[in-house]
């Protein structure tokens, strides 16, 4: 197994050795994965990022962790999203745009529940952060997700986030008019005036 990249994400590349070790040593759902000692020596990182990474996979079905037995692999056939995010690691051009469409509908529905959390106060803090600071718009939309206050959604745009940044796809130039529109859209209570905003930033048809 070849070490991790300096600056790759961890998780990514233990996806990529799971299928390589699935692959070669003919490996079935149920089947127990090495240790977090092991993995560590295989791919050069320390403990506590292989530890974090296995959180990430087992929140997306990848594999399940057994108390006092170890992690197994679980049945890929009946989790889509673990075979979606194999296909893109193979970084064909239909996956980069699947990585696009899933980021922006994840960042759309959190707009979503923050609308139907309707608290006033985390807005209004938002709105004197963007008023106050530079940001960027990964930076953005981290507190956006944060306030739709739905780990897994969190989870899951996070992972998709790596996978664009992975992918070396184009990222977002910072607009600071959109980004007060969506949050002064948020606070007027408007999904209307919400989802014309975010179409506004991220030049999408509203149609």
């Amino acid at each position: 197994m070849e070490p991790v990249e300096r600056g790759s994400k961890v998780y990514l590349e233990i996806v990529k050795q799971l299928r390589s070790m699935i692959e070669q040593d003919g490996l079935k759902p149920g089947d127990k994965i090495p240790s977090e000692r092991e993995l560590c020596e295989r791919l050069n990182v320390g403990r506590s990022s292989v530890r974090e990474a296995l959180r990430a996979l087992e929140l997306l079905g990848l594999i399940e962790t057994r108390r006092g037995e170890g992690t197994f692999i679980r049945d890929f056939r009946s989790n889509q999203l673990v075979q979606l995010l194999g296909t893109f690691v193979l970084q064909d051009s239909k996956a980069k745009q699947d990585v696009i469409e899933t980021k922006y509908l994840i960042e759309l529905d959190c707009l979503r529940l923050i609308l139907r959390r309707n608290n006033v106060n985390q807005l209004e803090d938002l709105k004197k952060w963007l008023e106050s600071c530079e940001f960027t718009d990964d930076q953005f939309f981290i507190k956006i997700v944060e306030l739709a206050d739905n780990h897994l959604f969190y989870r899951i745009w996070s992972i998709l986030n790596d996978y664009y940044d992975a992918l070396k796809l184009p990222k977002m130039e910072r607009n600071d008019p959109f980004y007060l529109a969506i949050v002064q859209a948020l606070l007027g209570g408007n999904e209307a005036d919400v989802l014309k905003s975010y179409y506004a930033l991220r030049k999408l048809s509203n149609d």
